[in-house]
């Protein structure tokens, strides 16, 4: 079943030639035992090394089972050393880290068999051998015999059909010789056993042939066989470890060695650390930063108005005049003044607005309330204004006088529970729940802007306290036009006198105070006026209601004022219609955006409208907030960026470190490659196992860099906080540290794979010689 045919193997060391096998040929039974007894340097070693396959021949052939081996690949030694071959060495070669399950297991896990069967083969190969009670034990904890029968059961797990024993007796006692030599006897019944010895005692008891060597050659075989020709009945089943195999082998290397991996571990960890505080700090400073801005916007949101005010160029320096003519010119501001469009079509294009740029958007109107309150058994009209107007003010007074004001506020209704709970704490009561809720706001002091309580129909005096319950649940009514106004002649309309008849129609709409909510921080002030604030829907629905009101019909079909019959002119026609709530054209829209960057963006968009229009038909913003935007606009991401760099060169400094250690493991492993290429492991295996070693190092020391970065935000946040008085502003982003352990991970990988690709590339035969 194996032949060598004219076999040589040469070594060259500078101009002398040593021929470790000059033109061997011998053939060998499928079952018998062989001892091939020789001086030391005879060839004998090298024979079964070639026979294995760790040292290739240079010329010739060997054929097992009628198979040439002359065209094997790699690939294919490794997987012909898996499955066909057996080896026992003198020395053991045991791997000290893995038990002795895992040992014997091991040339069964690089055939891919499964984890059952694996075991089970792995145990009887145990027991067979005597070593069934210590089948948990560690290499440590056997004697030299027992550790030699370690070897014959991982030797024979894979059942073979060659073993192959280098000296099997060598390093042990008599006693335990004869143990071992019956041992192997018994074995050769099953399959060919070929046994390297100097001692012929041992050969002559129980080999079953002997064959002397000397100077590369055979002597004298005592029973010799010719092979018949036959055919090629030769497999290979091709041998693979899975990156799971060699993470548990690197995992129980580095556990023997605790101390330096936790060290490594910890010194690769720094550069992370450094950069995860960076990013930590980074990020809480933004979020500050961002919070600033979010309340600047809030305050100084960009705004849209019906009458804007353009920017000019800058006039001519005046000259003195010798003229007797006067001439007429407009004024700078009435130059600057400019009417804006706000059509459907305008108002389409910002519903359209990308809503991850602004949550928030407020439509104001001009339309007046008709509301009514009840204080004390007494109705009174009341007011969403600080202003002193009333239903029966005159002319443009009348049509001027806006829904908001000081002491009264609107939020948008898109958003408006988000947009209040961001700024605002709820004190008593709730969050509106409808646009039929509105909400005091309060200063950080509890105050309140007294005409607030004065447009309510209330009786209150300058520091007056007033406890919570008295004005949550407060009912307003919101009477419609029809219902509010009578009708004195076809052009001329005045309101209802009998409040309390008003008051308690059916058909009115009611509003309650459902919240009194206090500015969260001293940055938050001013976002929202003191007083009562409301959704805009709420106007929005009571434009709907009065829309196709009387008045509001006889407005449009007069040149007079309807209220007091004065005659008007059409600017301020259209101002009285649109207090009366027949207009459903925003007096300015506000739009709140989330950041900074993201403003730019909605000036972007605003702009696009505007391209390509005639001077008149283009749309004018204010952006108050825009300075700001100039001084703080990507100061942050720079700081981060040059931070992370100068952080970054330690992680270069991890990764070369990372490069020494695994070059030193493999020095350190060098005959446990040479144990697991014996066994059938090929180069990528090799390599496996070293960069599974430092896949666990890069993870290891990823998130431990993470975790003390993590743990560091604590101190430096109570640091920071007594310095500066900023809360929080160490903040670790999961996803910063999930990719930092990645980057770890991947640096530690690169740093440690040339050395295992240099492990890789060992000499089977040379490695396992080394100690």
């Amino acid at each position: 079943m194996l032949e060598l045919k004219h076999i040589k193997k040469y070594y060259h060391v500078g101009d002398s030639v040593t021929k470790a096998l000059d033109d061997v040929s011998v053939a060998f039974r499928k079952q018998e035992f062989v001892a091939i007894l020789g001086p030391s340097g005879s060839g004998k070693t090298t024979m079964l090394n070639g026979i294995g396959g760790l040292d290739i021949y240079d010329s010739g052939d060997l054929v097992i089972n009628g198979k040439s081996t002359k065209d094997f690949s790699e690939a294919d030694w490794d997987a012909y050393r898996n499955n066909s071959v057996g080896f026992i060495f003198q020395s053991y070669n045991i791997i000290g880290h893995l038990s002795i399950l895992d040992n014997v297991e091991m040339g069964m896990t690089l055939s891919g068999i499964g984890n059952d069967e694996k075991k089970k083969k792995a145990r009887e190969a145990l027991e067979r051998v005597g070593l069934g009670p210590h089948i948990n034990k560690k290499p440590n904890q056997l004697s030299g015999g027992q550790l030699q029968r370690v070897a014959i059961a991982r030797a024979i797990a894979n059942d073979p059909e060659i073993l192959l024993c280098d000296e099997p007796t060598g390093a042990l006692d008599t006693e335990t010789s004869e143990e071992i030599m019956q041992l192997i006897k018994e074995l050769s019944a099953e399959r060919l056993v070929i046994m390297v010895t100097h001692n012929p005692t041992l050969a002559k008891e129980y080999a079953d042939r002997i064959i002397n060597f000397a100077d590369g050659k055979i002597l004298d075989d005592s029973n010799p066989f010719v092979e018949d020709v036959s055919q090629d009945n030769f497999e290979l089943k091709k041998t693979k470890m899975t990156f799971w195999t060699a993470l548990k082998l690197s995992f129980t290397n580095l556990k023997t060695k605790k101390a330096r991996t936790a060290l490594t571990a910890f010194a690769s960890s720094i550069g992370i650390i450094s950069i995860a505080i960076v990013l930590a700090l980074s990020s809480g400073f933004q979020k500050q930063i961002d919070k600033t801005q979010g309340n600047t916007l809030a305050q100084f949101p960009v705004t849209i108005s019906q009458t804007a005010s353009k920017q000019t160029a800058p006039t001519d320096k005046v000259k003195n005049s010798n003229s007797k003519k006067v001439t007429a010119k407009l004024s700078q501001q009435e130059k600057s003044t400019h009417t804006n469009k706000l059509n459907k079509n305008y108002l389409n294009y910002i519903k359209n607005l990308d809503p991850e740029l602004s949550k928030n958007v407020t439509y104001t109107y001009s339309t007046g309330m008709n509301l009514l309150t009840k204080n004390d058994g007494k109705v009174k009209t009341a007011q969403f204004s600080n202003s002193n107007s009333s239903n029966s003010m005159s002319g443009m007074s009348a049509a001027m006088a806006s829904s908001t004001g000081i002491g009264t506020s609107v939020y948008p209704s898109s958003n408006g529970n988000n947009f209040l709970k961001k700024h605002y704490k709820v004190i008593a009561g709730s969050l509106p729940k409808n646009e039929n809720d509105v909400i005091l706001l309060v200063d950080r002091d509890n105050s309140v802007n007294i005409n607030a309580l004065k447009n309510l129909g209330m009786n209150v005096k300058d520091n007056q306290k007033l406890d919570f319950n008295k004005l949550v649940g407060k009912e307003i009514k919101v009477v419609a036009n029809n219902d509010y106004y009578n009708k004195v002649s076809d052009n001329l309309y005045t309101p209802n006198s009998n409040l309390n008849d008003v008051y308690n129609n059916a058909n009115n709409k009611t509003i309650k105070i459902a919240g009194i909510l206090k500015v969260k921080s001293k940055s938050s002030e001013n976002i929202l006026s003191s007083g009562i604030a409301y959704s805009d829907k709420l106007t929005q629905d009571i434009i709907q209601t009065n829309k196709n009101s009387d008045i509001v019909k006889a407005q449009k079909a007069s040149d007079s004022n309807v209220l007091t019959g004065s005659n008007v002119d059409d600017t301020t026609k259209t101002s009285l219609v649109s207090y009366l709530g027949g207009s459903t054209t925003p007096a300015s829209i506000l739009i709140y955006p989330n950041t900074f960057k993201d403003k730019d963006k909605v000036l972007s968009y605003l702009d696009k409208y505007n391209k390509g229009k005639k001077e008149s038909n283009k749309v004018i913003y204010t952006d108050l907030a825009g300075q700001v935007s100039n001084l703080t606009g990507g100061l942050m991401d720079a700081i981060t960026y040059v931070l992370v760099a100068f952080a970054g060169i330690s992680l270069v400094t991890s990764m070369i470190m990372i490069a020494i250690i695994t070059y030193t493991s493999v020095l350190e492993r060098t005959k446990e490659i040479g144990i697991l290429k014996a066994l059938g492991a090929r180069k990528k295996d090799i390599t496996r196992v070293f960069d599974a070693e430092t896949t666990i190092l890069g993870v290891s020391s990823g998130l431990l860099g993470v975790i003390i970065a993590w743990l560091a935000t604590f101190p430096i946040n109570i640091i920071l906080q007594n310095m500066t008085d900023l809360k929080n502003v160490s903040q670790l982003n999961p996803v910063h540290a999930i990719v930092l352990v990645i980057i770890s991970t991947i640096l530690t990988v690169l740093g440690g794979h040339i050395p295992a690709k240099m492990a890789a590339k060992k000499d089977a035969a040379t490695a396992l010689r080394s100690e």
